[in-house]
């Protein structure tokens, strides 16, 4: 098993935008925890997609009992109707 804090740097290298995992009640989860299963895919969700759908169909398949917040580039929580390929273009135009 894996810590939160190895989940969330795997999710960013494959779906190329950070997240914040947390519990249901809101609170951030200590990236130290153990004992999560290690992020399964390989390759990003499709642009296309809203934060929503990729919640739905990846997060909480693999994690369920948990709530993520996908992060802008500042690191803040985007809407859920915001489309995946809008969060990844933030973080390429402001690379430097």
């Amino acid at each position: 098993m894996t810590r939160v804090g190895r989940v969330e740097n795997r999710i960013s290298k494959v779906e190329g935008f950070r997240v914040r995992i947390k519990h249901l009640d809101g609170l951030d989860v200590r990236s130290d925890r153990a004992g999560m299963p290690p992020w399964p895919y390989d390759r990003a969700a499709k642009d296309a997609w809203t934060v929503a759908d990729w919640r739905r169909e990846r997060f909480a398949r693999v994690y369920p009992g948990f709530e993520v917040d996908v992060l802008d580039r500042r690191r803040q929580p985007v809407a859920g109707q915001t489309r995946l390929g809008s969060v990844r273009t933030d973080y390429l135009n402001h690379r430097g």
